[in-house]
This record gives C-alpha cells, structure tokens and sequence, in this order.
C-alpha cells in the first residue's frame, strides 16, 4: 500500500467501506443466544387449541397494544377478542384471585363454546367468554403435585408428599390414601416413568372413578443424595433400584367418589410385574391393563372389573423369546363402538396400529410396512377412519394419514415434505398443522381431513436472518454391517472454504427412543452447534443403529451388548468425516449427554485414539447401577448376560484412554447417579490415568436453566483449548 497510487487508495477505501454495512448486519451467536434467546426460536402460535362442541372454532393468544389477549376464529374467517390480560385479570381479582402478572397469560381450558377454566394460586375459576366474570370454583393445596383435572373439568386429584388427594366443589382436599410409610408412594408415575408411563393417576370418563398408582419401595434400597444447601449438608436418599436388584411392587387402586371406597385391582403374582397402559373402558366399567414380567419378553392385556377389582380375562398375549416386548401406548376405543378398540404392537417389527374387539380377538392390522406410527391422533369420516402420524414417507420425516378401520390404503393429509405435528378437532374434520424442514422454520395452517389447505395461521419469519451460519446438510452413510442406511447431519463453518482444514465435533446419543437427525428446522439441531460452526468446527452427528424411530431390528441391534453395535457405526460417520478433504483428522471431538455421555467415554476409550478430545456428561458407566427397568430391557439382567455387563463396562478401559476427556455431572442426578463418574474417577486414579472432571452442585440429571450457558462454556472451552 505504500507504493500505491492515491487514487488507489482511494478505490480500496471506498469498497471497504461498502462492504461494511453487509458486514455489521451479520451477527455472531453467543452462549446466552444459544440457549437463552427465545426470540432466536422460529414464532409459534401461543396457546393455539380446538374449542369443544363448536362448529371447529379456535382459540389462541396474540399480542395487540403492548398486552396479550386471547382471541377466538373460526373457519368462516371470523376472528374476535375473547378477554384481555387486564380484563382477565380484573375478573379474577373480583373473584378472589391474586392479579396475574403483566407477561404471564394464565393456561386456558375450555370446556363449552362459552366457558373456560383457569388456574391461579391452586384456585380453579370458571369464567364467563360472554360476560368475562369469572366465579371460584374450588381450590386444593399449595403444595400440590402432579394436578390433573378430571374430564369434566370439576375436580382435580394432585399428590402431596406419598399421598393422593381429589379436590372438588364442596369436597375440598379429600384424601384418598392416609399413607405414613414415605417409601409407599401413591398417585405418582410408577417404574421409573418407563412403559410410557407419564402419570399416576387415570380418571374415569365421567370422573366418577379414579385409577391410580401404589407403589410399594419398602423393597428397595436406599440411594445417598447429599443436599449441600443447607449447612452441614444433608442426607436425601432416594430409592432406586439397580438392575439385577430387588425392584419395587405396583399395584392399582380404583377410587369410588360416590361410595369414597377403594378396591385394588387383582394383578396376581409375581409381585415383580410391569403394570402399563392403564385404560378405562366407554362405559366405566372396567380397567384394562398391559401386564408385563420382569424379564420384558412376555406381555399380557388384561381385563379388570372396576367395581370390584376382580380378574376377569386375558384379552391377548405377546411374547419376545429373542429380546423383549415393550409396550407403550394405552388402548384407544373407537367412539361410537365402545366394544372395539385399538392397539399399537410391534410384533411384525414396526410400530403398527391393530383393531380389536373386547373379546380379545384381532378383527385387522390397520397399518403396515417398514415404517413406524408414532402417534394416534383420533378419527375422522364418522369414526370409520383412524388418523395417524407415521415415517412411512421417510424415517427423516412425520407425515400424517389416515385408514378405514375396515382396512384399506391409506390416505396422506399432510404434503410437504418434512415434520408435521398436528392435533385433530373435535369433530374430527380438522386439523392443526404445524410444520417445520430443514427450509422452513414453522408454519401453522388448517388442513380438513381431505388433505387440503383450510386456513394459513403463521408462515414465521427465518429468526437467524441477521447471523451467519454453516450449512446444514443430511446426509445417508452405510453402518458398520454393511447394508442398513444411517442418517447423518453435517453442519460447515461460514465462508466455508474446502481448501481448509477445519477441527470437527462429533455431537451423540446413540440409545433406544431417540432421533437426532430430521428432516425439521436445524436439520434436528441446535443453536450450539451453529455456534461451534461459527468458531470454525464442522459439527457431526449420526444416529446409529440402537437410536430410535427405525423399527425393531434397528433399535435391536445392540441387545445384550449396549455400546458395541453403536460404537461401530460411530466409527463408520468418522470414518465419513476422514473421507472429507476439508476435516482434520488430528482435531476430531465427540461429546454427548447420559447415553450420549456413556457413548463418548466409550469411544475415547474402546477406540482410542479416534478422537483427540472428548466430553461426557451424566456418563452412565457401569450398566450394573443403572435402574432395572430400562437396563433389563436391552441387557437383561447382570446375573443372566455377565459377559455382554462386563464388555460395557467402562471402568475396564480406563487405562487405554487416548487424547483428553472431561467428564461431567451433576452433583444430585437421580437419572444417572454420581457414583457412575465417581467409580471411574477413582479407577483413573488407581490407575494413574489423568482426566478432566467438573461437577454441578445441586444439579439433577440435566444442567438447565442459566448454568447451562455456563456448561456449554466449558464444554466450549474444552474443545478450543484441546482441538
């Protein structure tokens, strides 16, 4: 520049200067942007929800003159003001509510075309849409846990401390259990919230009759929690049964609100049972249950009087010799059919959907193919069709289809390609759509049953349009057998430039039940990732087989021997990734969380040397002291499969740790307990082997809230300092 002309100078000045307006509108994430920045997030329609018995109306939340209001439309295009917040709030108050906060528009349930019900201070109110006055209707106990409200929307049952209560007009706080023994737990979700168990208790249809959860734990041994909150710190043991270990004994209570009596289902023996999918019949008179051993391979759905608890028959079996039976969802009966319903199995290999009748015999498969239903959303055409949505089109994407129960093909309803979660109406003629691909961050639209578009509600805007971001790119590689497809996800750094060489984080879970990669905005990813990108990595992430969504055989693959299939096929993505010109094979991270955690100290030490550097968190360690029901499953028990415990033990490999590890945990995880990064700690010592360790104080299974911007912070530092 020194011997440059004047003029140009003058000409290079002048370019730069217009390249920095292009340059100051592009932004970098931060930490807090990452994880903390909702309006990063792609818009939602807030509190968008079907109004019952109306002609499909609607209702949701908008935001108009600097306060929220809850608005009502209708398929007419008609659209109108239900209530303000301040309104809202003014009703409330007159009826003895505390006020509502300015940014805080109470959850809205209703339960006619003209009323709907809030919750505020453990209070319930009813409130007028006409009239927008508001009267109490009951309240129930500040300390009240798991509330659930019952179908008519007039009482609530909720549990505090071991106990069960209802709550209703005139019957306030009514104890159904009078428990002493804290290890007998009542009206909670019951083994380890596995079997897709959600909850503890299960109304009947009218809300005459309530199911719910006993769960004795005298059994089971007491687990060490240290509370260091208060000074000295204190002791809160838990119970938590390890696999292989004595485990805890369920039962089902049925509670008469008229008769304020109790029976107890007769499940029988062994008292080492799975009870699942807990299902009123139409008409209340009885209980239906998926009864499952301790061993997983053998399931029984039976049938229970209500009235009495008594046995009344085995609808069905299924057994798994091979590896197990896990059963999921509860029945679903067909409305105006009360003696039909039906059934998810996965007995030809797929989760499909099946139509019974109550005398236990199978009428049809509904639904069939190398694909999955993941989810029963209803029915349509006068209750002749049943709605679902499923990975037929691709296990990358969620379509939504419907069948006649009588049988038949099937019909799509959602269109574009990529993932739609949806939620049928009422009337069964409707349905939301909400959307999102690896193109589209989120649109919300009303498609009918016909598949066709109704209404457009949202098309959002790209959140990230002023920050510059890698390319995201899905991508299909072969496992280490050498036929089954894998699906990858591939994010560059900004102004890539091919001819670099750039350090590179692999991203896993690698267990049963999750997807990381689809179809979906981020391709499925995270604003972590773009982060990383940002700061020059290319981000990895693959789901190997044993991860979900894919079938049986896929999910399968690595039972009895948890870490070994997905190890391989891991090692096939970085095999990927070295075929890349532009990664560095010298620079190559992984990191994940709990299995994730487990699958990353797997790899650094089961395949040393592939990664440079490698961070774990909530690691489980030892398949030995993780908890039976999810153990069992996909290893059997420790005394039956000694061989397939000791190969997955990681504190066998300690000593051949290659590169850098972190690992980290929080303090009072009652998922994966401490001791599992303790033990390898301490084997790490024993062995005069040097790691990396950080922990969480008070931290349960997962590091939320805002410590977890200061845990990708030092995951993040991590990786700068060793790749």
């Amino acid at each position: 520049m020194l011997n440059s002309s004047p003029r140009l100078l003058l000409l290079v000045l002048l370019a730069l200067a217009a390249q920095l307006p292009a340059r100051a509108q592009q932004k970098l994430l931060t930490m807090e942007d990452a994880f903390l920045n909702r309006s990063l997030q792609p818009e939602n329609i807030r509190q968008l929800t079907w109004i019952p018995a109306s002609q499909d109306e609607y209702s949701f939340l908008r935001t108009s003159g600097g306060q929220d209001e809850l608005m009502r439309a209708s398929l007419a295009g008609n659209l109108r003001a239900v209530v303000t917040l301040n309104e809202l709030s003014q009703a409330l108050q007159a009826a003895g509510a505390p006020a509502v906060k300015a940014s805080a528009f109470p959850a809205v349930t209703w339960i006619s075309p003209s009323i709907f019900v809030v919750t505020r201070a453990s209070k319930l109110y009813r409130v007028d849409a006409s009239s927008k006055q508001a009267s109490l209707l009951f309240g129930y106990d500040q300390a009240a846990e798991n509330v659930e409200l019952d179908p008519t929307k007039t009482r609530v049952a909720y549990t505090k401390a071991q106990n069960l209560y209802v709550s209703g007009a005139g019957r306030e706080n009514e104890a159904v259990t009078t428990e002493t023994n804290p290890a007998i737990v009542n009206g909670q979700a019951a083994h380890r919230s596995e079997f897709g168990i959600t909850k503890g208790t299960f109304w009947s249809p009218t809300g005459r009759r309530l199911a719910y959860y006993r769960m004795d734990q005298t059994m089971v041994t007491d687990y060490p929690l240290v509370d260091i909150a208060a000074t000295p710190a204190q002791a809160r043991p838990i119970k938590y049964p390890m696999a292989g270990d004595k485990s805890h004994e369920v039962t089902v209570g049925v509670y008469d609100l008229e008769t304020r009596k109790t029976v107890f289902l007769q499940t029988g023996e062994p008292k080492e049972q799975y009870l699942t999918n807990i299902s009123w019949s139409p008409d209340e008179k009885s209980i239906y249950v998926a009864v499952l051993n301790r061993g997983q391979n053998h399931l029984k759905l039976n049938q229970y009087d209500a009235g009495t608890g008594a046995f009344v028959k085995t609808l069905f079996e299924e057994k798994d010799e091979k590896t197990f039976v896990e059963p999921l969802h509860p029945l679903t009966f067909v409305p105006s059919q009360p003696t039909q319903f039906i059934w998810h199995s996965q007995r030809d290999g797929y989760d499909h959907l099946y139509l019974y009748n109550t005398s236990g015999k199978l009428l049809r498969q509904l639904t069939k193919g190398p694909w999955q239903v993941t989810d029963l959303l209803g029915f349509t055409n006068k209750n002749q069709e049943v709605v679902f949505q499923s990975t037929a089109a691709s296990p990358l994407e969620r379509q939504v289809y419907a069948v006649k129960l009588s049988g038949g093909k099937l019909r799509q309803l959602s269109q574009e390609k990529g993932t739609h979660t949806v939620t049928l109406s009422p009337s069964g003629n409707h349905l939301f759509d909400t959307f999102s691909s690896t193109t589209t961050p989120r649109t919300v639209g009303i498609i009918g049953v016909d598949g066709k578009l109704k209404q457009q509600l949202l098309n959002a805007e790209n959140p990230l349009t002023g920050y510059t971001l890698g390319e995201t790119k899905l991508v299909t590689i072969k496992a280490a057998d050498g036929s089954t497809d894998l699906h990858g996800r591939l994010i560059t750094p900004p102004n890539f430039d091919p001819a670099r060489k750039y350090p590179t984080v692999v991203y896993l879970y690698g267990g049963p039940h999750a997807q990381m990669v689809t179809n979906s905005w981020l391709g499925g990813g995270n604003l972590w990732m773009q982060l990383m990108a940002q700061k020059g990595y290319v981000v990895f992430t693959v789901d190997s087989r044993g991860s979900g969504n894919r079938g049986s055989a896929f999910e399968r693959a690595t039972f009895r021997q948890l870490g070994t299939v997905e190890m391989a096929d891991q090692l096939k993505g970085v095999d990927y990734l070295k075929s890349l010109p532009y990664v560095d094979q010298a620079r190559m991270g992984i990191h994940g969380w709990s299995f994730g955690g487990f699958m990353t100290t797997t790899l650094m030490t089961r395949s040393p040397g592939t990664f440079k550097a490698g961070v774990g968190g909530g690691p489980v360690i030892d398949w030995r002291m993780y908890e039976i029901m999810y153990t069992e499953r996909y290893m059997d028990t420790p005394q039956e499969n000694p061989e397939g415990y000791e190969k997955a033990n990681l504190l066998n490999y300690v000593d051949k740790l290659q590169g850098k590890l972190l690992l980290i945990h929080g303090t009072v995880d009652d998922v994966v307990v401490w001791q599992h990064s303790l033990d390898y700690l301490k084997t790490a010592v024993d062995k005069g082997v040097q790691l990396d360790y950080f922990v969480y104080p008070g931290h349960p299974h997962n590091v939320g809230g805002k410590d977890r911007v200061h845990l990708y912070n030092k995951i993040t530092q991590y990786f700068d300092e060793k790749l």
